[in-house]
């Protein structure tokens, strides 16, 4: 019997051991960061600029790279999930060697103040470059790139004059034809808190439930593959990131979706940002700031924006020709840091509508 036991710990002690061992699934967000922070080596000494991202290094390191033959400033990076990266700049306190915080969507960004891990930022030069409603009120964190999310729609089944609002998608004719990504997403949970904060609880509940009534199919784990069963088909509509479409038009320029700008005779399409801002503990804040600057410049913009097809942050430069090809639109200009502020009570309203 004692031994039974014995060879019962063991197996079960090897089964914990592999399951220890079993890798994190690589983010859906651009492409999959290269590395993780854990497994990310210390900061080489000489670095003068150190940049915690969630952004994939493919996208950002180019950039860097230019910013480095401009200014000879050796930058280097830290690369994992937002929910990480902040955790690890909470553990280290005044010993990190972070100089900035970069990510996706207000959401983590004003998460990221709320934890009191970056500090305001006075230049005149940003605020210049960056519209108030793509930034921290309190200047903590500015946006670098915008990236709509609107509604897309098959070419053959649907006509634009079809369309109008997020909240008309949850109207009886769309019964059967709606795709939606997970409501576990960020930019989902953000698209609701502004749709709360300008229709109020009752109404955008009453949406959300409109949207799961109207399913085609269970929800998406990502935005690339809901478009890509609106162009086969298995539904008609959805809700989307601008930059996956960009991705796949770019591939495909007959891709068999088309893009409509939502909310355009109401307060405008909702928009969002990556961004960054300068490390509460940064040991060269200095330099951070003058980064940030330089990617709010015109010189760098058009490059940012590029590297993920989408829209430059400072209105004085065009979008890729694959972005400009959209037409325009106008932007609903309620401060983005509301989707984070929203967000909690956006969870829990999705909850209850039954948005998976």
């Amino acid at each position: 019997m004692k031994k039974s036991l014995s060879l019962l710990a063991v197996a079960v002690s090897a089964l914990f051991l592999v399951a220890c061992g079993d890798k994190p699934a690589p983010k859906a967000e651009e492409k999959p960061a290269e590395k993780t922070a854990e497994a990310t080596p210390s900061v080489p000494a000489d670095a003068q600029l150190v940049i915690y991202t969630s952004r994939a290094e493919q996208l950002i390191k180019p950039i860097a790279q230019a910013y480095e033959k401009e200014t000879g400033i050796k930058v280097a990076f830290v690369s994992d999930k937002e929910g990480p990266l902040m955790e690890r700049l909470a553990a280290e306190g005044a010993n990190t060697p972070a100089d900035v915080f970069m990510t996706v969507d207000a959401g983590n960004l004003w998460q990221a103040t709320q934890k009191g891990l970056l500090q305001p930022i006075d230049s005149a030069v940003l605020k210049a470059n960056v519209p108030e409603h793509l930034r921290d009120p309190k200047n903590e964190w500015f946006g670098l790139s915008v990236r709509a999310r609107t509604i897309f729609f098959n070419k053959d089944k649907v006509k634009p004059e079809q369309l109008s609002t997020y909240e008309d998608l949850a109207s009886d004719k769309w019964k059967g034809k709606l795709c939606l990504r997970t409501s576990k997403k960020v930019y989902n949970q953000s698209l609701v808190a502004m749709l709360v904060a300008e229709d109020g609880k009752e109404a955008t509940e009453k949406t959300v439930k409109g949207w799961v009534a109207n399913l085609a199919a269970p929800e998406f784990a990502d935005d690339t593959k809901m478009l890509e069963a609106i162009a086969a088909g298995q539904c008609e509509v959805g809700i989307a990131n601008t930059y996956y479409y960009g991705r796949l038009v770019e591939k495909d320029p007959k891709f068999n979706v088309g893009i409509f700008w939502a909310n355009q005779k109401a307060k405008g399409t909702h928009v969002n940002v990556s961004g960054a801002g300068v490390a509460k503990n940064a040991k060269h804040k200095e330099e951070a700031v003058k980064f940030l600057e330089w990617l709010s410049s015109e010189k760098a913009q058009g490059m940012f924006a590029d590297s993920n097809l989408e829209f430059p942050v400072n209105p004085k430069v065009k979008p890729n020709s694959i972005v400009t090809g959209w037409g325009e639109f106008k932007q609903n200009v309620i401060n983005v840091a509301q989707a984070g502020a929203g967000q909690a009570d956006a969870v829990i309203l999705m909850d209850k509508a039954g948005y998976k």
